[in-house]
């Protein structure tokens, strides 16, 4: 008997839906998450040491992503610090329901937004009245390549594209984080990818990075 068309795409639908809930629980168990696990547990019954593991396995990203939100490697550092000290008090409340790096990423920015709306010339920037269409002239004497081009964003289009892009916010929590309206986020957005692509050239639609 002929399957129809509706029933073969339900199959391969649900075969999809399997093979992906596979690769998910494989990813769940693989070696480096379990050991992650264990550590969160051992630090939540206060063993330092684990914490410590943890630390050197996360800081790194932690503050590249305060370093590209501050353009500050000193307040980068001392926000790198406060982050983990703060995880490290409300270690209790972490129930596993995402990765502990997930959970403590979202610390980190929360502690660089925090600094940032103290900064006048930041909440300048987000008025998108600010934000210049052009701005941005094509070197010849270097190769720039994409963190340059972010670091080189206005801060309030920088700031929307990190958390959009590359930290994997909406608009909507961009927009309560940053206490702006959610077309605002929206709006920024368009213009970091415009200024980043004049920055960049076509080339960035090729790299691995095409997302912006």
């Amino acid at each position: 008997m002929r399957q129809s068309r509706e029933t073969i795409q339900f199959n391969k639908n649900f075969i999809l839906k399997g093979f992906r809930d596979l690769v998910s629980e494989a990813e769940r168990l693989s070696p480096a998450v379990v050991a992650e696990k264990l550590l969160v547990e051992r630090a939540q019954d206060n063993d330092y040491g684990a914490y410590e593991q943890l630390y050197k396995m996360h800081v790194g990203r932690v503050f590249a992503l305060c370093v590209r939100l501050c353009k500050d490697r000193d307040m980068a550092e001392d926000l790198t610090q406060e982050a983990f000290v703060q995880a490290w008090r409300k270690l209790s409340s972490f129930r596993g329901d995402s990765a502990f790096g997930s959970w403590l990423y979202r610390i980190a920015t929360n502690r660089a937004l925090s600094y940032l709306r103290k900064q006048k010339p930041f909440l300048n920037s987000l008025d998108i009245d600010d934000v210049p269409e052009t701005g941005y002239r094509e070197t010849t004497d270097e190769q720039i390549g994409l963190e340059r081009a972010i670091a080189d964003l206005p801060d309030g289009a920088r700031a929307v594209f990190i958390l959009y892009s590359l930290e994997g916010y909406t608009h909507l929590e961009i927009s309560k984080q940053l206490g702006i309206a959610e077309g605002s986020s929206k709006a920024q957005l368009h213009r970091a990818r415009q200024l980043l692509k004049q920055r960049l050239g076509e080339g960035i639609n090729h790299s691995g990075t095409s997302s912006v």
